[in-house]
């Protein structure tokens, strides 16, 4: 026996078939890893008719194969692409029959930016739903804000490129600066706290807030629903101004309005200030046309009143009317002095037709006028007459009043007899 046949026996005994190692590496493979998240670029995607799903995660260096069934595909939410990062949660494995070590996935779910874009996407369709979007609720911006508060970063370029357009633009406005981060995982609680500040502090007219441009995932401080909802309840108007002009974050969605840049925010939050001095100075100009034409016009007017008025002088026209007083003052003494003595005559024989017909000759002759008391009819017969009547009996010079005790026809007519 050579020195080393001991070692050959041993060797011997441990010799193990294709199967077998396949099937001893599965076991270890699976004990060892348990449930593992894998995260990579999809490659090879294959869809047999069974359903099930074949693929291959990779990074930069190395690559893995993955194996989806059927079963599992149904929750998943979106359809896997090559190209696709995806985050795969499952048991790492072997396929004995070739010897390919494989990750038996469970669950496949977008990453990365592809994660974010579906939750973003998520978000948006509900707050769309509750009505956060509506234009009917936008708030209108002021015209000619004189104070404005900024949240973004104290050390970005936004806040520079605000301060050089409000500069150039419209510098009578103030700023107030709310410093904060804007992105990572401190952002959006520090903007929604920021938002409040504003709100509370009421001094700004307005609220500009945003970053610059960067990865969907620089800019997701401004797609958290926290952020999203402290805009809507913001009682000051909102203008968002995330990123590029590409770019588009919850918050545009939510806020009064939408800028494409921050140097595009400044602008649309104040007015130029060369057109203002440009439109003021066309005001002046047509308010000195206006001026001057109507000083003419009242010139022109003076000048013809001034034209009436001497031709209907007060003083002409009071010795008009004193002449026209004198010429009827004169008629009616004229008209009096003839008007007199007819009058005079026309009395006298209207006196004398009076005196004919009147009852005073005849009552101062002895005769009386009798009438009754209550309703001073003259009584011309006793028929007219009833005992305890009052009567009244006109005389010459007066009146008598008398009670009827009796009336007594008889002796009226003895004395016809």
């Amino acid at each position: 026996m050579y020195p080393d046949d001991s070692q050959a026996s041993s060797l011997q005994e441990n010799v193990y078939t294709p199967t077998e190692l396949n099937h001893e590496a599965r076991i270890h493979l699976e004990a060892g890893f348990g449930q593992v998240w894998v995260e990579g670029e999809i490659s090879n995607l294959s869809r047999p008719a069974s359903g099930h799903i074949y693929f291959s995660l990779k990074d930069n260096r190395a690559q893995v194969r993955c194996a989806l069934f059927r079963s599992n595909t149904f929750s998943m939410g979106f359809k896997p692409a090559n190209g696709m990062q995806v985050r795969a949660r499952g048991r790492v494995s072997l396929y004995e029959a070739r010897g390919d070590y494989q990750l038996i996935a469970n669950s496949l779910e977008q990453a990365g930016e592809g994660l974010l874009k579906a939750k973003f996407e998520a978000l948006k369709k509900n707050l769309e739903a509750e009505g956060l979007f509506e234009a009917a609720i936008k708030k209108t911006l002021p015209p000619y804000p004189l104070r404005i508060a900024v949240i973004t970063s104290p050390s970005g370029a936004v806040i520079r490129d605000i301060l050089n357009v409000l500069q150039r633009r419209w510098p009578v406005a103030g700023i107030r600066l709310y410093p904060v981060p804007v992105q990572g995982d401190e952002a959006a609680p520090a903007i929604v706290q920021a938002l409040a500040s504003a709100n509370r502090h009421n001094w700004g007219q307005l609220i500009v807030t945003g970053r610059g441009g960067g990865s969907l995932e620089d800019l997701w401080a401004f797609n958290e629903e926290s952020v999203a909802r402290a805009i809507h309840a913001s009682v000051l108007p909102v203008v968002s101004a995330v990123g590029h002009e590409t770019d588009f974050s919850i918050s545009d969605f939510v806020a009064d309005l939408r800028a494409p840049t921050p140097s595009a925010a400044a602008e649309l939050v104040s007015p130029d200030q060369m057109v203002l001095k440009h439109s003021l100075s066309q005001f002046e100009m047509r308010l000195k046309r206006s001026v001057a034409a109507l000083l003419q016009s009242r010139s022109q007017q003076l000048d013809h009143l001034g034209h009436r008025l001497q031709q209907q002088h007060p003083g002409k026209r009071l010795q008009q009317h004193q002449k026209i007083l004198q010429q009827l003052r004169q008629r009616l003494m004229f008209s009096g002095k003839n008007i007199i003595p007819v009058r005079r005559h026309q009395l006298q024989e209207l006196a004398r037709t009076l005196h004919a017909v009147s009852p005073l000759p005849t009552l101062a002759r002895g005769y009386a006028i009798v009438a009754d008391a209550a309703t001073g009819t003259a009584i011309a017969s006793v028929d007219a007459v009833l005992p305890g009547q009052s009567l009244l009996t006109q005389l010459t010079d007066g009146q008598i009043s008398s009670q009827v005790d009796q009336v007594n026809k008889k002796m009226l007519e003895k004395k016809k007899v």
